[in-house]
């Protein structure tokens, strides 16, 4: 009886260790593919804007003649950041996201730019089209800036269950790596003070 008893004690003990480590590895993967369907959130905001892109640029075409290089300019950008955006979705791997997230700060600062450029025009900021489709634009904006942010918060969740004991253990064995989190377009830049001239 006493044989008996241990063994089933051992094997009640096999199970319920089996089944922690399953529950462990469930948590990751379940984490893990928050974060791919984030980042999918992402991915259809930019795909978005990638598409406004080139009806913007269409536009801005007739009034803009002179400024040719700057059309050409958004253009390279928009194709390198959308092609930077479909090599990190199948993979968002730490070498993909750094990738994307300089394609997409080269095209906000070339973005940036052609609006400002845009304002030097007055029958263009007057277009009835092109106002439509910067309302677009800015409203595509903010639904990335959200994305970004479930991004982060999902990535934020698997960090921490990767790095936390005893999930930690589980995690290396089974090859679950760390998730960089989307970062500020331009770190530096953010940090700075807000200058405010009142004369």
């Amino acid at each position: 009886m006493t044989a008996a008893w241990t063994l089933g004690a051992a094997l009640a003990v096999l199970v319920i260790f089996i089944v922690w480590i399953v529950a462990i590895y469930n948590g990751l993967v379940g984490l893990s593919n928050q974060i791919r369907n984030a980042f999918s959130q992402i991915d259809v905001q930019l795909q978005r804007r990638y598409d406004l892109i080139p009806n913007l640029v269409e536009t801005a075409k007739g009034y803009l003649k002179h400024e040719r290089e700057t059309l050409e300019a958004v253009i390279a950008a928009r194709n390198a950041a959308q092609a930077a955006a479909k090599k990190a979705v199948g993979n968002p791997d730490a070498a993909a996201m750094r990738e994307l997230q300089g394609a997409e700060s080269a095209l906000g600062g070339l973005l940036t730019r052609f609006f400002a450029l845009s304002e030097a025009y007055p029958d263009l900021k007057a277009n009835q089209n092109m106002a439509q489709l910067q309302e677009e634009l800015a409203s595509t904006e903010n639904r990335i800036a959200f994305a970004r942010q479930a991004y982060n918060d999902a990535v934020m969740n698997y960090n921490t269950k990767r790095e936390s004991f005893p999930d930690t253990l589980i995690a290396s064995s089974f090859g679950f790596k760390p998730v960089e989190q989307w970062l500020a377009d331009n770190p530096v830049a953010v940090r700075q003070n807000v200058k405010v001239d009142f004369s």
